[in-house]
């Protein structure tokens, strides 16, 4: 019998859950049913790429891979903002700043480093033995103190700077809001559905709003484990004296990288 690899690379697509990832990795894989598997390094449905999937015995090594390095292909779209601080969430907007290039890499450059990120009100962080989302959901977030990520910023680079239509966004958006199957499993419901009839009517107001165009940074990022881009599009926009949140997240490697110094480093293994 061919022996298994111990863990195999396999892009999540848009939509997916870390899971449903998995599951169509095992099929085309042909990884036998009864074989485990699990993942090391999760992304949320609106992001894609690199998922790293753990096979059979490697699965109890699991915590051996939580410290692996990622860089990130992301997207930051200005001048809308959104409760999950991506296009999955209650969207709100704003007159959109005009920005430029300069500016925009001035603000990078001061992110090399340990940095300070609070967790996104939607995400799985546990407080006092409940999901950070939950909280979010159940409109309790007064009652705890958001938790925070520190985290280290090994790279981060502009990549442009560029300007986009309000139909092109919505076009975008809505595309990905329905990526996702219909949840029914009433064990998985997040917020009913993913709230999308909630997601879907506050992107209809966006629409009648009547701004364009809106701006979008492209950036591409190295960071430690548990860096949330969601969380740093807020704060690169905040900085920028505007809203923002991650239109697109793509994660493009997975390993261990060393900075050798401020603006180089080479990746020392890759997964």
């Amino acid at each position: 019998m061919k022996s298994l690899p111990r863990y195999i690379v396999t892009e999540k697509r848009v939509g997916e859950t870390p899971l449903v990832a998995l599951e169509r990795a095992r099929q085309e894989y042909t990884l036998p049913a009864n074989i485990p598997l699990t993942y090391a390094g999760r992304l949320d449905p609106m992001a894609s790429g690199a998922l790293l999937i753990l096979i059979g015995e490697e699965c109890k090594k699991q915590a051996h891979y939580h410290t692996l390095d990622k860089e990130y292909k992301v997207e930051l779209l200005f001048g809308i903002s959104s409760d999950t601080a991506d296009v999955l969430g209650v969207a709100s907007t704003t007159p959109p700043s005009v920005l430029d290039a300069t500016a925009c890499r001035t603000v990078l450059k001061t992110l090399h480093g340990p940095i300070t990120l609070p967790y996104p009100h939607f995400s799985s962080k546990t407080v006092h033995g409940k999901p950070l989302h939950t909280w979010t959901l159940e409109g309790r977030l007064d009652e705890i103190e958001i938790p925070v990520k520190q985290s280290e910023i090994h790279r981060i680079t502009y990549d442009s700077l560029r300007s986009i239509t309000r139909e092109e966004i919505l076009e975008t958006v809505r595309n990905k809001i329905e990526t996702i199957p219909k949840v029914t499993d009433p064990e998985k419901v997040l917020g009913a559905d993913f709230r999308r009839d909630q997601v879907r009517a506050s992107w209809d107001i966006v629409e009648a709003k009547g701004f364009s165009p809106y701006q979008i940074l492209s950036f591409t990022c190295i960071a430690s484990s548990g860096t949330y881009m969601r969380s740093l599009c807020e704060h690169i926009a905040r900085q920028l004296g505007t809203s923002g949140l991650a239109y697109s997240i793509h994660r493009t490697k997975i390993g261990h990288y060393r900075r050798i110094f401020r603006h180089f480093g080479l990746w020392m293994r890759r997964f």
